[in-house]
């Protein structure tokens, strides 16, 4: 197959928003910017991780939302197309970057899990690319025919989220992320969220269910779940420790918001008193919720070798717009103005998640992106105003 193109012309309808403005001054102004200047252009890159079916587009919505974009497909592209363009971040899907298709995958017994039917040479190209605010031509999976479509063009945004199976696997690609997050959800509840899905809206037998899952764990083992190591962020999904041998495991979630320290522009959340150890169980008559009820816990540990602090719920909220009694008791939630949080969760309340901690904690994050992208344009834009007078 052809190497797909990485446009390098200086065309700055090609670049990122902030890249044209600095390039159309400094042609205005005949300025030739040193090497280090031009990382201000750069696009912020978030990478997002996880096994199918855990939750990572619903968490792309979320963010869309609270970046204020409408995130949508290309317009007048191809109608399978995996990309959500918006007026602030880009998503594109790593499934785009499957070497094989779906029949070749089938004749050499390969998963798309496995590293050998992946393009990690071209991912890592074009998403370095993208960040240096280049347009590049992605080609599209087809996840219909399971074939790979023409490509398309993708324009640098200010925020590209790469989000996939393999966000962190490749450790170049690894280096170009700006923040990293990975969905992990146990083993327990996989099952039972798929088992619900395929049952019931895809009329699929228990055994077929299980023989899928089976297959396909041993690549996961090996090559996706190894990758939450390399996290900033994990959101990490178990059963409750509310109900003793919880016989319908999935139902009533316990949620752990992981988070390193020490992480560029990252200040992790916490509840009540930073760099304590805390276990809440919020006043009912200011929190109202159904058996088993709700409990909050938030501490430190390590984490594959990290110093991390973790935010903890375990159950779920009966009345959402009581979620801003806990918001009062979050801090450095990275947050515009008093219970956006709450209204965050309320606008979708229809999403998946949004009653347990999956939801407030892919919302949580939002605000924390948000925030992390607008500290480095800052900074660039410190940088960039520095060159100019020069």
């Amino acid at each position: 197959m052809a190497a797909l193109k990485v446009h390098t012309s200086a065309t700055t309808s090609l670049y990122s928003p902030a890249c044209r403005t600095i390039l159309l001054r400094s042609r205005r102004r005949r300025v030739a910017f040193p090497s280090r200047v031009r990382v201000s252009c750069s696009t912020v890159v978030i990478g997002l991780g996880g096994d199918s079916g855990c939750g990572k587009w619903t968490f792309v919505r979320r963010l869309a939302s609270v970046l204020g974009d409408g995130a949508a497909p290309p317009r007048g592209g191809n109608p399978e197309s995996n990309t959500l363009v918006g007026d602030t971040a880009t998503v594109i899907c790593l499934d785009d970057y499957h070497s094989l298709d779906r029949p070749a995958r089938k004749a050499r017994g390969l998963t798309a899990l496995d590293p050998r039917a992946n393009d990690f040479d071209l991912m890592y190209e074009q998403v370095k690319a993208i960040k240096e605010g280049r347009a590049v031509e992605k080609r599209v999976y087809n996840h219909v025919t399971g074939l790979l479509d023409a490509p398309e063009l993708v324009v640098p945004p200010k925020i590209l989220v790469i989000e996939g199976l393999h966000p962190m696997y490749d450790e170049r690609v690894r280096d170009l992320l700006d923040f990293s997050i990975y969905l992990d959800i146990s083993d327990e509840v996989k099952f039972a969220w798929k088992i619900q899905r395929d049952m019931s809206e895809r009329g699929q037998s228990l055994g077929s269910i299980t023989a899928s899952i089976e297959a396909r764990k041993p690549d996961f083992d090996a090559y996706i779940d190894p990758q939450k190591q390399y996290a900033d962020a994990v959101i990490e999904v178990l059963p409750t420790q509310l109900i003793p041998d919880e016989e319908e495991v999935g139902k009533v979630l316990r949620v752990r918001l992981i988070m390193k320290e020490d992480v560029d522009h990252f200040a992790p959340v916490y509840l009540f008193d930073e760099g304590s150890t805390i276990n809440w169980i919020p006043c009912g008559r200011k929190l109202s919720c159904s058996y088993p009820g709700i409990r909050f816990a938030y501490g430190f540990g390590t984490y594959f070798g990290h110093e991390v602090s973790v935010l903890e719920m375990d159950g779920q909220f009966d009345r959402l717009e009581e979620l801003l009694y806990v918001e009062t008791h979050l801090s450095n939630l990275s947050t515009k103005f008093y219970g956006e949080a709450t209204q965050q969760m309320l606008s979708h309340a229809d999403f998946p998640g949004s009653n347990n901690g999956t939801g407030l904690f892919q919302t949580i994050l939002g605000f924390k992106i948000r925030d992390l992208y607008e500290q480095i344009v800052a900074e660039r834009a410190a940088v960039a105003a520095d060159a100019l007078k020069a």
